[in-house]
C-alpha cells in the first residue's frame, strides 16, 4: 500500500452487520441498484450456500485462481469456518500478469510469495458491499492493508476496479476483482532504501548491526525520521554515534525508534504510548498533529512485507535504557 499524506486516513475498526444482496451485481460496489443487470454470480438455491473455494469453482471464471490456492495450501482455510471477505481476481485478472509471472508463482520454491499474494486478497470477516464503500482501508489476512477508494460510482481495491459484489457464502463473502492485487515485497529496510530519504537512518542501522534484525519476519513499526530529521541533531552528535565506541547507545536510540508488531496509525492513536525494543515507552498525541514524543508525523502507514513505517521529521531520543 502507498504511503499516505498525514494521518488523515485511518483505519475503520471491522465490518458492520451482514447487510447487502443475496446475489452478485455485475456493477460496482454502489448504493444504487442493479437489479435489472445479469448477475456474474449467483449463490446456491439450497438452504445452506457452498463456501468460498465451492463458490468460486462452480462459477467457472476463477480457474486460476484454484490453481493458485491450491499451490499455496490455502484451500482448506478458506473452506474453515471463517468468515471471510475475499476479493476474487477471475482468470481474466490473472491474465493480465506480465508473461510468465504466474507460472513463476506457482514453482514450488515461490510457494511464501504466491501465499502473500493470495492472503492480500483476504480480509477477516464478512464484510458486505455496503460497508466496504464506507471504507478507506482494510487490513488483509498477509497483514498489509488494501486501499478502497469510491469514485464515480466504481470502487477501486489497490489498482483493482470491483466488478461484482455481494457473493455470500457459508462461510463469507466474494467481492470479484478485475486486476490481481500486490502487496509489498520490500522489507521495512530495503522500502526506506528506495524511498530515498533515510540514507541516514540506513547508514546508522548498518553501524549498529541492525539492518538484518530489521529484515526479519517481524512484523515491525518503525517511526522512521527523515534524512532531514538526523540533519536537526546537534552538529557532530550523528558522527559521534557512528563511532565503534559508541555502537550500544546507538543500538539503544534506534531501537527507540522501533515497535515490536504491525501498529497501524489508527490503533497508535487510541493506544496513546507503545512499548519499543529499547525497553522504553513513546507517547503518542494527536492535538496538533500526530506526535511521537516530540516528532511529528508527516507520512503515515507506509506498508512493508514486515512491518509498517510513519515518517517522522525529528530524532526521538530514548530516556532509559
Amino acid at each position: 500500500m502507498k504511503a499516505m499524506s498525514g494521518l488523515a486516513i485511518l483505519a475503520v475498526a471491522g465490518a458492520a452487520g451482514m447487510t447487502g444482496a443475496a446475489r452478485a451485481q455485475e456493477c460496482p460496489l454502489s448504493k444504487g441498484s442493479c437489479s435489472d443487470q445479469r448477475p456474474a454470480l449467483t449463490a446456491a438455491s439450497h438452504e445452506m450456500a457452498d463456501d468460498i473455494v465451492d463458490t468460486a469453482v462452480k462459477a467457472g471464471k476463477f480457474n486460476t485462481l484454484a490453481a493458485a490456492l491450491k499451490a499455496a495450501g490455502l484451500v482448506e482455510t478458506l473452506k474453515g469456518a471463517g468468515p471471510f471477505t475475499v476479493f476474487a481476481p477471475t482468470d481474466e485478472a490473472f491474465a493480465k500478469l506480465p508473461k510468465g509471472t504466474l507460472d513463476d508463482l506457482l514453482k514450488p520454491e515461490n510457494k511464501a510469495r504466491l501465499t502473500a499474494i493470495l492472503t492480500y486478497h483476504v480480509v477477516p470477516g464478512s464484510v458486505m458491499a455496503a460497508d466496504v464503500t464506507k471504507l478507506s482501508n482494510s487490513t488483509t489476512v498477509n497483514g498489509q492493508r488494501v486501499d478502497i477508494k469510491v469514485s464515480g460510482g466504481k470502487v477501486r481495491i489497490d489498482g483493482a476496479t470491483v466488478t461484482a459484489t455481494d457473493v455470500k457464502t457459508s462461510n463469507g463473502v466474494i467481492h470479484v476483482i478485475d486486476t490481481v492485487i500486490m502487496p509489498s515485497t520490500d522489507d521495512v529496510v530495503d522500502t526506506a532504501v528506495k524511498a530515498g530519504k533515510f540514507n541516514t537512518l540506513a547508514a546508522a542501522l548498518k553501524a549498529a548491526g541492525l539492518v538484518e534484525t530489521l529484515k526479519g519476519a517481524g512484523p515491525f513499526t518503525v517511526f522512521a525520521p527523515t534524512d532531514e530529521a538526523f540533519a536537526k541533531l546537534p552538529k557532530g552528535a550523528f558522527d559521534d554515534l557512528l563511532k565503534a565506541e559508541n555502537k550500544e547507545k546507538l543500538v539503544s536510540l534506534l531501537k527507540y525508534h522501533v515497535v515490536s508488531g504491525r501498529v497501524f496509525s489508527g490503533d497508535a492513536i487510541a493506544a496513546k504510548h507503545a512499548k519499543t525494543l529499547q525497553g522504553g515507552e513513546v507517547k503518542i498525541t494527536s492535538e496538533g498533529g500526530v506526535k511521537i514524543d516530540n516528532a511529528t508525523v508527516t507520512s503515515a502507514d507506509l506498508d512493508a512485507s514486515n512491518g509498517v513505517i510513519h515518517v517522522i521529521d525529528t530524532v526521538i531520543m530514548p530516556t532509559s535504557k
